[in-house]
């Protein structure tokens, strides 16, 4: 696995850079993409242009390709994340700025990857494969532990 990492936001992403390298140690394939940390106003302006929709979000992915071709594709696409977002959300939700960086990144990784939460059958694949990376990774919901 391969990240490349591109910070256009105003807060320093090098504390979530080597997060998120060490969450992703464990998925052993050959496959590339990339994380760029935004601010607000940089995930707004993809958040208009390109889903019509007006206002911030935490991350949002742009794969390579949309269907079956992109499991044969090297490069997989970019994940952008708003620091800004996160740090709120991780306030809100009671949990470190580690772990939802790391859950965002994971979150965007499994979209490039194919994956959606449009459905409920959906969303709980989705869902339960996050945790499952994140856990092999140490990084839990507040209030857990790692037995294994």
């Amino acid at each position: 696995m391969k990240i490349n990492f591109f910070n256009e936001g105003t807060i320093s992403s090098e504390p979530y850079e080597k997060l998120i390298s060490n969450v992703f140690k464990k998925i052993k394939n050959k496959k590339i993409f990339s994380i760029i940390f935004v601010d607000d106003t940089k995930i707004l302006e993809l958040n208009r242009t390109y889903r019509n929709i007006d206002r911030v979000t935490d991350v949002i992915s742009f794969a390579l390709c949309d269907d079956e071709e992109n499991a044969l594709l090297d490069e997989l696409g970019d994940i952008f994340i708003d620091l800004e977002q996160a740090s709120r959300q991780a306030e809100e939700y009671g949990h470190s700025m580690e772990r939802e960086v790391a859950f965002l990144a994971v979150h965007g990784y499994l979209h490039l990857c194919g994956y959606d939460h449009m459905t409920k059958d959906e969303e709980e694949i989705m869902f339960k494969k996050q945790e499952e990376i994140l856990g092999s990774a140490g990084i839990l919901r507040e209030g857990t532990t790692n037995n294994g």
